[in-house]
């Protein structure tokens, strides 16, 4: 019976040192990674690229409508069947086509509405509604 109450005693004395060493890896890993390498360690002249001058943005097409209601594109008088018949060919143009629409205060919703539903036939995604900011 003692051979049994010695073994068990002897597990005890020793110390597992497995979770020790594993932590002693990973804290070891951990600082190999976020330490950061020498960038500049050879003096080098790197070459230059061309700057080529940046494209200008596309220019937004404004669709007004005045007190009267009448439609005007970019400062031309236009129908309805005009403004959509030049809208698809500034669509064909340019995909990324965006339209601004500016209605006076003064007109009838419908009539900006109408508008709408011929930006929307044209099939032009991008579109705006201008505002003015109120001095209060």
């Amino acid at each position: 019976m003692k051979k049994y109450s010695a073994s068990k005693h002897h597990t005890l004395t020793e110390l597992n040192i497995t979770p020790l060493l594993d932590l002693a890896f990973v804290l070891l890993v951990i600082f190999i990674i976020t330490t950061a390498p020498p960038v500049n360690d050879l003096e080098i002249s790197l070459p230059t690229a061309s700057s080529r001058p940046k494209e200008k943005p596309a220019k937004a097409n404004y669709v007004t409508i005045d007190n009267s209601g009448k439609v005007y594109l970019n400062a031309v008088p236009m129908t309805d069947d005009e403004l959509l018949k030049t809208l698809v060919e500034f669509r064909k143009q340019d995909p990324d086509l965006s339209v601004v629409v500016r209605g006076d205060s003064r007109i009838q919703y419908q009539k900006i509405i109408g508008v709408l539903d011929v930006l929307v036939s044209a099939n032009i995604a991008k579109v705006g509604l201008a505002t003015e900011t109120t001095g209060h």
